[in-house]
């Protein structure tokens, strides 16, 4: 059964290249273009589409508002089409606490070469939400968990996600007391993105969250995220952690590539590190939890059940990459409790 695609968006130029990308497909069928959320929501009712691309910037009802309205109604997977703007990112983040499972940017119009790129990427996406996992709505949760005591500060937790992943760590930081082990995290995302995305964190956490600048001397109650276009890697010096940033190639076909920061973590931290890998397509940190594991890391993955995307949890689970697989409901816990278990801290 081919995937039933409906497109929502106001401009008819976007709707139109959506629509050719979408018919050239074989297993995929258009079923609608929606100009407005009143037309799509008709067309919603009347075709059951198996996938949605939604324009957030919309006439009349936004895309966020439909999103919303629709996810209570008939929840459907949704792939947002956002721009690349700091006002476009704060919207894309708010539409995945609301259930959408992924994004992509505008086209950008007249560039073949980028077309074609453009047609991979969304295609790929749609085929992924089709098959994804959906979640309910988040609401902001503080962390009810105690201070801990620590008894040194040498241990660090490294963390990687990608579709799914900006709730997954979101819900796992924010069970994090304020003077937990420093936190490195590579989530797939653009240049602008991961800027906003760590502002929001830092508003919701009682840990500090901020994108990394290179240079950082890695400290408890601290989490540094990834920026959309450099690779973060984790060195020693001295007796202490310091972030670098890479400007190098692609890994594992991505760029922040979590297999990047594991392998970084397990060749400078080894068994001080705990490695967590949350839900996302690819296989993106699987080898590299596997290092991780191997230099006596403590690992963990998302269990299948409470992924949006099965995909990189799966790889390294079947390549016995993981100490632990863990619903993400429980997994701040049990990694809080690793810690304790291993002496690195007390709770107050």
């Amino acid at each position: 059964m081919p995937i039933k695609v409906l497109v929502v968006d106001d401009s008819a130029l976007i709707r139109q290249l959506l629509s050719e990308i979408i018919n050239n497909e074989a297993d995929m069928l258009l079923v609608g273009a929606a100009p407005d959320a009143f037309v799509a929501k008709r067309m919603v009712q009347e075709f059951k589409p198996n996938v949605i691309t939604l324009d957030i910037e919309m006439p009349k009802v936004d895309g966020l508002r439909f999103l919303e309205v629709m996810m209570k109604a008939c929840p459907t997977p949704v792939v947002m089409v956002s721009t690349l703007t700091e006002k476009g990112a704060d919207a894309t983040l708010r539409s995945l606490e609301l259930g959408a499972v992924d994004f992509v940017p505008k086209p950008k119009l007249g560039v073949a070469q980028g077309m074609e790129e453009y047609r991979s990427v969304i295609t790929e996406k749609i085929r992924m939400a089709a098959h994804s996992t959906l979640s309910a709505p988040t609401q902001s949760r503080a962390s009810q968990h105690a201070a801990m005591r620590y008894t040194g500060s040498e241990k660090v937790i490294g963390m990687g996600a990608s579709t799914g992943g900006t709730e997954a760590i979101k819900d796992v930081l924010m069970h994090f007391p304020k003077n937990a082990p420093a936190t490195v995290i590579t989530q797939h995302m653009p240049p602008g993105f991961t800027t906003t995305y760590a502002r929001r964190l830092n508003s919701l956490c009682e840990i500090e969250v901020s994108e990394a600048k290179g240079g950082e001397r890695l400290l408890p109650g601290h989490a540094y995220l990834a920026p959309g276009d450099k690779h973060l890697v984790v060195e020693r010096s001295g007796a202490d952690y310091r972030i670098a940033l890479s400007d190098g190639p692609r890994e594992s076909g991505h760029k922040p590539s979590v297999d990047v920061l594991f392998n970084s973590l397990a060749a400078n931290a080894g068994a001080n590190a705990v490695g967590v890998l949350l839900t996302g397509m690819g296989r993106d940190g699987a080898n590299g939890l596997l290092h991780m594991k191997q230099q006596g890391a403590t690992t963990f993955c998302q269990d299948e059940k409470s992924c949006v995307v099965f995909g990189m949890p799966k790889v390294a689970i079947e390549l016995n990459a993981a100490s632990y697989v863990t619903p993400l409901a429980s997994l701040a816990d049990a990694i809080l409790d690793t810690l304790e278990s291993i002496g690195v801290g007390t709770r107050l």
